[in-house]
């Protein structure tokens, strides 16, 4: 099976699609390199991009389960696997390019994982990421059975180290790691609220959790700022409503939990239409997730 068929061998565009969008920054970032366009330090300016898209691949393969129950799209979970490897092979290539940025000196890159907080945090979430990928085979999901889950709950406490890892990797200007910090913890919220069997289908529970994960959002960037950088949390706080100076990123997260409200909302009216219960999934949806949750 190709990275562009089915399990039947034919075409799918939605995974062709998604493949190629994987390819893309990998691509753009090489032909960057080739015209000399990275800055003075271009390896510094590749190894933080790559960095970058393993986080985002990451958040987006998270986002996979929750969007599939809101959009009533059992086949997206058909992409959930290769959109974590993605996020692997990234991480792996960000690895690569900071051993070569040191000069391939293994023991100094050794010493700096170890003294760097930082850099402890990345590599616990990249050997994550790792037994993640290689277990992710058929086989391996066939050999582990129920365990495999368990296993791959995992991801979220990786997540969140990598979350953590970008905080402090930025230092200054923490606007996209706040960001994909709210955004993560928005999807955690979805796995809590569907544990706990709230309906994801509901629109006003997915309101709900929108105002929710906002709230992290901006309880997340005052932690940081008054831990790390001591300037005084009520002046950050005070910055979210400045909208006119710039939209912070708990306004983001909540403008995508609530394109996620609307979703549902549209989709549960076109589940009524067609005389079927809003959340259902067909047959098709439900062997799906049996073999890739």
């Amino acid at each position: 099976m190709t990275p562009w068929t089915d399990r039947a061998g034919r075409f799918a565009p939605l995974k062709a699609a998604t493949f190629a969008g994987t390819l893309v920054p990998g691509l753009l970032l090489a032909w960057w390199w080739a015209q000399d366009a990275l800055g003075p330090r271009p390896l510094t300016e590749a190894i933080h991009e790559t960095g970058d898209w393993a986080i985002r691949f990451l958040a987006m393969s998270l986002a996979v389960t929750p969007l599939r129950r809101i959009a009533q799209w059992p086949k997206l979970i058909n992409v959930r696997r290769m959109l974590g490897l993605a996020a692997l092979s990234y991480a792996l290539l960000h690895l690569l390019l900071y051993v070569a940025d040191q000069k391939w000196e293994l023991g100094k890159v050794a010493s700096e994982i170890a003294l760097r907080l930082y850099l402890t945090i990345g590599f616990v979430a990249l050997l994550g990421l790792v037994v993640l990928g290689s277990t992710s085979t058929d086989a391996m999901i066939r050999r582990l059975g129920k365990n495999w889950n368990r296993l791959h709950r995992i991801v979220y406490g990786i997540a969140a180290l990598a979350a953590v890892h970008f905080f402090m990797q930025t230092k200054a200007d923490v606007f996209e790691a706040t960001i994909v910090a709210g955004l993560t913890a928005l999807l955690m919220i979805y796995r809590l609220a569907h544990r706990f069997s709230l309906p994801l289908s509901s629109p006003a529970v997915l309101v709900g959790l929108a105002v929710a994960g906002a709230v992290a959002t901006a309880a997340a960037e005052l932690l940081w700022y008054g831990l790390a950088t001591g300037i005084p949390v009520s002046r950050v706080f005070a910055a979210n409503w400045h909208l006119a100076l710039q939209i912070r990123p708990m306004w983001w997260v909540l403008a995508v939990g609530l394109a996620a409200a609307v979703l549902g909302w549209i989709r549960s009216r076109a589940g009524e239409g067609k005389g079927r219960p809003a959340g259902l999934e067909g047959k098709t949806g439900r062997k799906a997730a049996r073999a890739m949750a």
